[in-house]
């Protein structure tokens, strides 16, 4: 499984550890458009990105916004829901056809009590996931709307394949906007 060399990158583990944990991993297929996790629901599962995309977005105002897309070997996870065991209003949505490692959060979380390096695993890539959220919310202050959709192209060769209406939101901008930055930069 490529899922665990990504892994032994920021945590070596233990024959046990990796035993374990295969246990709870399932391999799950959804196609473009389908929903992961609907609104209102609660997060009960940790999500890694086999291939494909995938986004957290919601509704303001009955407009769609992305406010997160996860692209190969990311994590995908509503971390307020998962965290607190309420339901949120946000949802998980493939925008291509996308096979994603399902992990059930409460057996991986009865396991970290069993092996430790799992759960310095988890703690380093939710560190990485913390860390790319600041500098998210940073780029939204700081930067420009073209600053922010290069930011995006230079992080994966996927934004092709992404409907334009999910790129704009999540940069703040109109989809007008989103087509200017595009022009210019061609």
């Amino acid at each position: 499984m490529e899922l665990f060399a990504f892994f032994n990158s920021l945590q070596p583990l233990s024959p046990a550890a990796k035993t374990a944990l295969v246990a709870i991993i399932q391999e799950k297929s959804y196609g473009k458009n389908e929903h992961i996790q609907t609104i209102g629901s609660s997060c009960r599962t940790v999500y890694w990105v086999k291939s494909g995309c995938a986004r957290i977005f919601y509704y303001k105002d009955g407009t769609d916004i992305t406010e997160h897309f996860a692209f190969e070997n990311h994590l995908i996870v509503r971390a307020e829901s998962l965290f607190t065991g309420k339901p949120t209003s946000k949802g998980i949505q493939a925008i291509s056809p996308s096979t994603l490692y399902a992990i059930d959060s409460e057996k991986l979380f009865q396991l970290f009590d069993q092996q430790p390096d799992l759960e310095r695993l988890f703690r380093r890539i939710i560190e990485r996931e913390y860390v790319n959220s600041v500098k998210r919310l940073e780029s939204l202050q700081f930067n420009t709307a073209k600053e922010r959709y290069l930011e995006l192209l230079a992080s994966t060769d996927f934004v092709q394949k992404i409907p334009l209406k999910y790129i704009a939101s999540y940069l703040g901008i109109t989809q007008v906007s989103l087509s200017r930055i595009r022009a210019e930069i061609v």
